[in-house]
């Protein structure tokens, strides 16, 4: 069974992307928590588990470690393609257009949008209402918030026509997977956003796998004091 090693699920945006991967795939696997913060972290006595001191870490045996979320990404979509069984789909299926844009915005979170994610660490705890976001974070909420009514206008429901729904190309896939902890973000901490931008993060919030990720967060009891933000109230 493939094991995924996970940090805080209230605070590892990483890891929930990792996550999420997993959920798309369909295929079994094991999620083993890692406490962030803590002296065994900051100590590497977890390195065995975590090759690159990071999560999220994907391992298929004892063997086969994948680390980064976009690379767990391309294996279990390798993996699920070359088992040859009828899985979930990571990116659009009919449409080379959506699979062209589903690509780019998916690399373009992981390499960016760094005042949005330093400024606004995912925190399922709390929420902000009188956060105010400086003007590197509004930048980079608006350029996300064109990007998912781009994809949504274009895409949303013609991407892949078997597999139609609310998200960013149809069907829960991977861009929507590397967005989803920026959809917390702009619910924790109030981020402008468009009417089409809205109805997406509803969604999103909605689903079944965010509902089951963020129940275990707040069931979760880790002492955690690196990403607190100032003004925040129980979400």
């Amino acid at each position: 069974m493939l094991k995924l090693i996970i940090g805080n699920r209230t605070y590892s945006s990483w890891s929930l992307r990792g996550w999420l991967a997993c959920k798309i795939s369909a295929l079994d696997f094991e999620t083993v928590v890692v406490p962030m913060d803590t002296p065994e972290w900051d100590s590497g006595a977890s390195k065995a588990l975590m090759p690159a001191g990071k999560v999220p870490v994907l391992w298929d045996g004892a063997d086969i470690a994948v680390w980064d979320s976009l690379a767990i990404i391309d294996w279990l979509a390798d993996k699920v393609r070359n088992a040859r069984v009828s899985r979930g789909h990571f990116w659009p299926q009919d449409n080379f257009a959506a699979r062209a844009l589903a690509r780019s915005i998916t690399a373009e979170m992981h390499a960016g949008f760094q005042a949005l994610r330093q400024g606004c660490p995912m925190n399922l705890a709390s929420n902000f209402p009188d956060f105010e976001p400086t003007p590197e974070i509004l930048a980079d909420a608006a350029r996300i918030d064109r990007l998912w009514t781009e994809a949504r206008t274009r895409f949303g429901s013609t991407a892949d026509v078997a597999h139609e729904g609310p998200f960013l190309f149809g069907s829960f896939g991977a861009a929507d997977a590397m967005y989803a902890p920026v959809v917390t973000r702009f619910r924790t901490y109030g981020l402008p956003m468009g009417d089409v931008s809205r109805a997406y993060v509803e969604a999103v919030a909605a689903h079944p796998w965010m509902v089951e990720w963020t129940a275990d967060a707040k069931a979760e009891d880790y002492p955690f004091a690196r990403y607190l933000v100032p003004g925040g109230v129980p979400a």
